[in-house]
């Protein structure tokens, strides 16, 4: 039998130019799939779900079990690829049995509602699945961590525990995302001008936290973002999100509207190209113009990889007159969804497993865990560090490597799936350092060359300031016609001896 646990997608290194983002490579799941008993998921972020529609149908269209929010993602999802997933919502507590597994949901908290933890039995012994979490005590939404339950996992027996480890470098506890919600009242009663607050759009409790300050302060509320205004409708239908009818506002009401009477929840915070955000820095929102008064606030740190688009949308909006405040300015501006050192140890502590397989870090985060779990009387070999691809097989109470899955990166990006690979990735990189030249020969019927050639540059020269340069070119393309008009018949050859000849000609004059 085959259980999954989450399918999301990765996203790109700065050299993986043109792409959207990277899903998992599922290849030595497809002639197992009549094996397959279901797919479990543990919380709505996109690194979780997002990859479900693009390996549903290869899969085998298993059931998908989730909790309530996070079913409601995935049901939308869906709908773009225009398909229907088996989605079974779960009550926590109860047990589900799939093949020889059986399981049990935990509540947990994180930066999202509804966020999972997964207790697997399984005929060698319990596993505890514990991704994305932090023990906060005083969630905005829902209930806090439920401690008996993972406590009584412990005092069952778990045989291994899989626990997040991103936040394995961060000394203490990790904050309440509680914080979040005072530092919005406390910069939106500061503010003159319009309020805007951007965000991960699927992280609803933050969403939630600045709805609830501008319903205390009257200002009406306006999203902006197709899937900010998608998510925060999908909340609404279920009861996660509430707001006094007479506060819902429209993006062409705003500017009708005092600005101190207004609050924007905006995607972008990563600095997207033509996201909401963006469009409102660059005065691309015909409904909507950024004033001076006006405060932006990012609740979301920059993704590694991100940054320089953070602070180039941070320094377009200052420009702008806007008073940005990001979180090296003001700390509390974002909680971190990921547990910080003592949340780790607490839930090592709370299963007390035999082994342990830090997940959702890279290799430098696993060593750190690792640490952590010797310096509370764990032995390293009783931690392993996987990488990519290899395989774990448990068989009693004992644990070894298995073979190692040979895995690729799969690519999306706007034209499919997998169609990408490291040679396009290196044409991308090449064309983006060093740019491209393109020689437009006009021939007639028989093959002469009918007017002169045009010689085209994009990412090399500037054609104003290097007009000179760009005629010795083209005077170099008409070499390679016959002196004496004679028609060509290879144009094939034609074609080569061209761009043998360019390539000559702008490495002699360029280097």
């Amino acid at each position: 039998d085959i259980l999954i646990v989450d399918c999301g997608i990765g996203f790109p290194e700065a050299r993986e130019m043109g792409v959207d983002f990277v899903i998992p490579d599922i290849d030595y799941l497809k002639d197992k799939t009549d094996k397959i008993r279901a797919i479990l998921l543990s919380h709505g972020h996109e690194d979780h779900i997002t990859a479900l529609p693009y390996h549903y149908d290869a899969l085998g269209k298993p059931p998908l079990y989730t909790s309530k929010l996070t079913g409601a993602f995935i049901q939308n999802k869906f709908k773009e690829f225009n398909k229907t997933p088996n989605v079974q919502i779960v009550e926590y507590g109860k047990q589900y049995q799939f093949g020889g597994f059986r399981t049990q949901f935990i509540n947990i908290t994180h930066s999202i509602p509804d966020a999972m933890h997964i207790l697997i039995n399984t005929p060698v012994g319990n596993f505890y699945h514990g991704p994305d979490y932090k023990f906060d005590l005083t969630p905005p939404y829902g209930k806090g961590p439920d401690f008996y339950a993972i406590t009584k996992a412990g005092h069952d027996g778990v045989l291994c525990l899989l626990s997040d480890s991103l936040g394995a470098e961060r000394e203490g506890l990790t904050l309440s995302e509680a914080i979040v919600g005072k530092t919005f009242e406390d910069e939106m009663r500061t503010c003159k001008g319009k309020f805007i607050m951007t965000t991960f759009s699927s992280n609803i409790s933050r969403i939630n936290q600045c709805v609830e300050a501008a319903i205390k302060f009257n200002r009406k509320i306006v999203f902006l973002g197709r899937s900010m205004k998608e998510n925060t409708d999908l909340a609404k239908d279920i009861g996660y999100l509430r707001i006094p009818q007479n506060l819902i506002g429209r993006d062409n009401e705003v500017m009708k509207s005092p600005p101190n009477r207004i609050c924007l929840i905006v995607a972008g915070s990563q600095g997207q190209y033509m996201s909401a955000l963006s469009k409102l820095a660059s005065d691309m929102n015909k409904n909507i113009k950024i004033k001076y008064g006006d405060k932006v606030i990012f609740s979301s740190d920059p993704i590694p990889g991100n940054e320089n688009e953070v602070y180039g949308l941070i320094e377009e909006l200052a420009m702008k007159g806007a008073d940005v405040v990001y979180s090296d300015i003001n700390d509390q501006l974002h909680a971190s969804g990921h547990g910080s050192q003592e949340d780790l140890k607490f839930l090592m502590r709370f299963t007390n497993p035999r082994y342990m397989i830090p997940i959702g870090g890279t290799i430098r985060h696993q060593r750190q865990y690792q640490k952590l779990a010797m310096d509370l009387g764990y032995e390293s070999k009783n931690i392993l560090t996987l990488k990519e691809g290899e395989t774990v097989i448990f068989e009693g109470t004992e644990v070894r490597l298995g073979e190692v899955v040979d895995t690729k990166q799969v690519y999306v990006d706007a034209y499919g799936v997998g169609d990408v690979g490291n040679v396009v990735l290196r044409d991308r990189l090449t064309l983006a350092e060093e740019g491209m030249v393109v020689a437009v020969i006009t021939i007639d019927k028989q093959g002469r060359l009918a007017n002169r050639p045009k010689v085209i540059t994009r990412g090399f020269v500037f054609e104003k300031t290097e007009s000179v340069l760009l005629e010795s070119a083209v005077k170099s393309v008409e070499k390679s016609f016959n002196a004496k008009g004679e028609s060509i018949a290879d144009l094939s050859g034609l074609k080569k001896k061209v761009a043998t000849q360019m390539e000559q000609f702008f490495y002699e004059e360029t280097g």
